[in-house]
Parts: C-alpha cells; structure tokens; sequence
C-alpha cells in the first residue's frame, strides 16, 4: 500500500515497511479490501497467508496489476527473490502510465536493497525519481530520492 499512517512506516535505514501497532494493525484485517488484507498480513509477519490470501486475489482478478505489487512483496518479505522479481516484471509489463511504472520500479529498488544489490536498487530509485518527477508527483519522487541516497550510501560503504 502506499500511504503511512500510525500503525506503521518505512523504516528509513532498511527501507522496509514496519509495525508501529500491531494492535491497530490486526484490527483493520477484518473490514478492509483483499488487497490491503494481503498487504497488512504480510506487514504482520503472517507471509504465508499472505501469499495464499494473494495467489487467489491474483487468480480471481481482472485488473492484475496491484494484486501482481501486493504478492510481490509478501513474497520479498519470505526472501523469495525469484517469485518477487517475477511478479514485478509482469506488472512492469502491464503499467501504462508513468506513475504506475513509477511504483513498480520503487518495489523493484526494495527488493534490490533487501536483496543487497544496492547500486542496482539506485538506479530503480532513480528511475522510479524521474518517473514520478516528470508525472507531477512531487512526496513520492522526493520519497523514491530519499531510498536511492539510501541506497547509494550504503553501496559506498558495502
């Protein structure tokens, strides 16, 4: 999902999506849409069910492209880096518009970085920086800036 809230953030220095309350974040499952419960189970650390809840939503969804991002990242967060990086190429595939290719390569970066591939995730940074910059997104280049310094200061140092 894309927005930050109470119950969790990204962590600035891992680049990964975090729990600030479980407690809020366990109430929301049982009202919300199947993608953010695919998303907040993952977030829970309950990546098998995620990946269960979100193989389904795949498979009964016409619009492909947000399930596709959805299991992507709860597979990234079971370290399946194959399965992710797959997913993710299919909803490069199906982006058609600069905000969304924006997206996949900002997903694309994270899961370079937990992958520790970091000169590779900046340049997904970048790219995911110029798309969102170009299409007038200006919190989300600047967020999409901030994970590529990230990115490169931690390859500096690797």
């Amino acid at each position: 999902m894309s927005t930050e809230s109470d119950a969790w953030t990204t962590d600035p220095v891992t680049l990964r999506d975090v729990v600030l309350d479980e407690e809020a974040m366990q109430a929301r499952l049982g009202d919300c849409p199947a993608l953010e419960r695919v998303w907040i189970l993952s977030l829970l650390g309950r990546t098998r069910e995620a990946i269960a809840e979100g193989r389904l939503l795949l498979a009964q969804s016409t619009e492909r492209f947000r399930p596709l991002l959805v299991l992507a990242q709860a597979y990234q967060r079971q370290y399946q880096w194959h399965e992710a990086a797959r997913l993710q190429e299919e909803a490069l595939c199906l982006a058609r518009s600069l905000t969304r290719e924006a997206l996949v390569r900002y997903q694309i970066g994270r899961r370079l970085f937990d992958e520790a591939r970091y000169k590779e995730a900046a340049a997904e940074f970048e790219w995911a920086h110029d798309l969102y910059r170009t299409a007038g997104r200006q919190r989300l280049a600047n967020i999409s800036r901030q994970a590529m310094d990230r990115a490169r200061e931690v390859a500096d140092n690797s």
